[in-house]
């Protein structure tokens, strides 16, 4: 059976996404799922390998005809950029090259050219910086992809969560709550869980306010969006309850109650996620034409080439990048 092509962006070059990567490609688990290669600047991969003193070249490749996977080696589709960069720091320079490595990684995706994209982790300042818009990577595939409905999926061993809002102001979450909003992520649930394996999904959803909003003592958000759309859901055949309080849907689940939690906002998913999984976890954007994985942890600007960082999160990224397969 031939191996799934896997391309993995570098991500900030001052950040952690570099070491990550040739850390993650050292595991053996890497190899035997998959065939990757890096878009990126080979000389910073170079650099890489240095730091973390593995034994690996770095083959600098101009198209994927030229890409051969052997043992002990790194192919690395090259793509130069302004430099220098700053190593733990964000920069304009940084910014203008993390979206070029991801425009040509969705541009192979989109052609087939490989089964899917893992993204290293990026910096928002640094996409400011450079005069970009886009708030985060899951917005830049969205537009690169032109896809409109999409929502960013955390998935580890024990839990897996889907987000209604992504990168707003906790503030103004109230107001993107709705009934449409809902039960495009319900549906995008259900495919996500597809993506992977499970074929009817238990998905459970939270309530955004306290024990549910007390049927609508603490809120009335529960009763005005999010129960009418878990109702037109159910009428669609999805296999989905709630809402549930906030403070004990994520418990049962992680105790195998549901297989996937629909969370209102950020961090009200992200909070117990990452206390169990920060290590593990995979961010997955369900919605877009193209598979694409990324760690669930940011740039690491504070521990950037010390040789410090943890792979675990990349390493289970690109493994379940070779496993799901587009709904």
């Amino acid at each position: 059976m031939k191996t799934k092509i896997i391309a993995i962006t570098m991500g900030e070059p001052g950040g952690i996404g570099p070491e990550v990567i040739v850390k993650a490609l050292h595991h053996s688990d890497i190899g035997k799922c998959c065939t990757p290669f890096i878009i990126g600047d080979a000389e910073i991969m170079r650099d890489a390998v240095k730091l973390t003193g593995l034994p690996f070249k770095i083959r600098p490749i101009s198209n994927l005809s030229q890409l051969r996977p052997a043992k002990g080696r790194i192919d690395v589709l090259d793509i130069k950029c302004n430099s220098p960069f700053i190593n733990g720091a964000p920069s304009k320079n940084a910014g203008r090259a993390v979206v070029s490595y991801i425009k040509k990684a969705v541009d192979l995706a989109l052609k087939n050219e490989v089964s899917a994209i893992v993204t290293a982790p990026i910096s928002k300042e640094s996409l400011k910086m450079a005069g970009y818009k886009w708030p985060g990577h899951t917005e830049l595939l969205a537009g690169l992809t032109h896809t409109k409905d999409f929502a960013m999926m955390f998935v580890s061993d024990r839990l897996k969560i889907i987000l209604c809002t992504i990168h707003i102001p906790l503030k103004d979450v109230p107001g993107k709550i709705n009934e449409k909003v809902i039960l495009k992520t319900i549906r995008l649930a259900k495919r996500g869980a597809g993506m992977f394996g499970i074929k009817n999904p238990c998905i459970a959803v939270a309530g955004l306010n306290p024990h549910a909003g007390e049927s609508g003592i603490i809120g009335r958000e529960e009763i005005i969006s999010i129960i009418p759309s878990i109702k037109i859901a159910v009428k669609e055949g999805i296999n989905v309850t709630g809402p549930y309080p906030p403070d004990v849907i994520f418990h049962k689940a992680f105790n195998g109650a549901f297989d996937l939690v629909v969370s209102m906002y950020h961090d009200q998913g992200l909070i117990p996620f990452k206390m169990l999984a920060f290590d593990t976890g995979v961010n997955v954007t369900v919605g877009l034409p193209i598979i694409r994985t990324s760690p669930d942890h940011g740039t690491g600007l504070d521990i950037a080439w010390k040789n410090k960082a943890n792979p675990s999160s990349m390493i289970e990224a690109i493994k379940l990048a070779a496993k799901m397969e587009l709904m």
